[in-house]
C-alpha cells in the first residue's frame, strides 16, 4: 500500500525505518509544516500539512508519525480522515501475542512485546523495548516509551506518556493525559491529568492541559 506520513522529524524517521523493514508499504509523502512549498525529494513527495488534501485518497494509507500525544488527536479531529485509512507498523523484531489487539494508526517498535489479551488502541506509540504485559488495556494516543514496562493488568486512559524505563506494578490505573517521568515505578492509581516521578512515583504538579 502507498503511504503518507504526516510529520517528519525524528520520530518519523524511526517509522520509516519500520515500514522499510516491513517491507509491505511504499512511502509516497512526508507531510510536515517544516516545509513552505511542495517538492520532490529523493522520489517522495514533500510538502507543509495542508497538502494533505491533494494527495489524499481511499487507497493510500496514513500514519501520524508524530510523538506528541495532543497533537496527533488534534490532527485526527482537523483532517477527518476515514479510520480505515489509518495504517498500524509492526517492526518485525516485536513479539505481539496472538490473543493481543493492536488499534489503528498505532506503531510498535523494534524489541517491543505485548502479551496475552493485552488491548492496545488507535494511534498509540510502543517505543523501543516497551513491554505491555497480560491482559493490560492502552486507550487512544498513549506513548510507552522506550523500555517503559506495564506489568499485568494495568489501565492507561487516553493520552497518558510513560517515561523511558518507567515500571507500573500490576492491576493499577494511570488517568487520562498523565504524565509519569522516566524511571518512576508506580505503586498506586494516579488520576487524570497529573505528572508524578520518582520511585514509588509521586504526584509534584498536574500536566498542562491544551
Amino acid at each position: 500500500m502507498e503511504l503518507l506520513l504526516i510529520g517528519d522529524g525524528g520520530h518519523s524517521k524511526v517509522i520509516q525505518d519500520i515500514i522499510h523493514a516491513e517491507g509491505k508499504h511504499k512511502i509516497i509523502g512526508l507531510l510536515d509544516d517544516k516545509y513552505e512549498k511542495k517538492t520532490i525529494r529523493q522520489h517522495t513527495f514533500v510538502g507543509p500539512l495542508d497538502t494533505i488534501f491533494d494527495l489524499n485518497r481511499e487507497n493510500v494509507g496514513i500514519i501520524l508519525a508524530i510523538g506528541n500525544n495532543r497533537v496527533r488527536k488534534k490532527l485526527v479531529k482537523q483532517f477527518q480522515i476515514h479510520p480505515s485509512q489509518f495504517i498500524t507498523v509492526i517492526h518485525p523484531s516485536a513479539i505481539v501475542s496472538p490473543s493481543a489487539r493492536i488499534g489503528r494508526g498505532t506503531v510498535i517498535m523494534p524489541k517491543v512485546v505485548v502479551n496475552a489479551n493485552a488491548v492496545v488502541r488507535d494511534h498509540c506509540i510502543l517505543n523501543t523495548g516497551s513491554t505491555v504485559e497480560h491482559d493490560c488495556f492502552v486507550e487512544n494516543f498513549t506513548h510507552l516509551s522506550p523500555a517503559a514496562t506495564l506489568t499485568g493488568q494495568v489501565v492507561l486512559e487516553e493520552g497518558v506518556n510513560i517515561g523511558a524505563s518507567a515500571t507500573v506494578i500490576p492491576g493499577l490505573k494511570i488517568g487520562s493525559w498523565t504524565i509519569i517521568g522516566a524511571g518512576a515505578t508506580v505503586v498506586e492509581n494516579i488520576a487524570a491529568n497529573q505528572t508524578a516521578v520518582g520511585c514509588p512515583a509521586k504526584i509534584i504538579s498536574k500536566a498542562s492541559v491544551i
